[in-house]
């Protein structure tokens, strides 16, 4: 699994020898089993995340109800905002799936032995910023089914790997109302 973060990297930055065998040295790889939260609402986020095997959701719990607001999966970084901001957090952060991350916190070794990681690392967040806005944008501007289109259109992999009620809620719907929406878009495909 640490060639997967050493690949990654070296797409955005070059790394020497040195560097790479610092990466593997400081064993920075983690497991987690399915359901483990990862840090609850309260809780001050201790680490960032980076995550090489599986899928991990952020959600708020309002009035008893979960409301997820995010899908991590390989590939995607997560910094949680009270890793910056050291106030406790509003949301959780739970494993859908086993994962295995890459695990940063502010007092990383890997950022001290290679800083021009720093660099890196504020290059993903920017990235992942505008993503963010892309995506808050067009789900604001979309119908539900139109949000579900979407979906299928750029994370499909969240369909057969995420529980119905979760991608509902991420879509901002019933579980319901996400099997009308999908029986509608199975007759209008049959149609063609």
């Amino acid at each position: 699994m640490v060639d997967q973060i050493i690949a990654f990297i070296s797409a955005y930055i070059p790394l020497t020898d040195d560097e790479i065998q610092t990466i593997k040295d400081l064993n920075v790889i983690q497991s987690f089993k399915k359901n483990t939260i990862l840090l609850s609402e309260g809780e001050r986020a201790k680490e960032c995340y980076f995550v090489l095997k599986g899928c991990i959701r952020s959600y708020y719990l309002i009035d008893g109800e979960e409301r997820t607001t995010e899908f991590y999966t390989e590939q995607q970084s997560i910094t949680p905002i009270s890793y910056v901001t050291a106030n406790p957090s509003e949301y959780y952060l739970s494993c859908v799936e086993d994962c295995v991350v890459s695990l940063g916190t502010k007092n990383d070794l890997l950022i001290e032995k290679i800083p021009k990681l720093k660099t890196l690392i504020m290059q993903v967040n920017s990235e992942l910023l505008v993503q963010s806005q892309v995506s808050s944008d067009h789900f604001k501007n979309s119908s539900p089914e139109e949000r579900y289109k979407r979906l299928l259109e750029t994370r499909s992999d969240l369909i057969t790997r995420v529980p119905q009620y979760q991608l509902a809620s991420y879509l901002g719907i019933t579980p319901e109302s996400l099997s009308r929406i999908r029986k509608r878009i199975v007759a209008s495909e049959r149609k063609k």
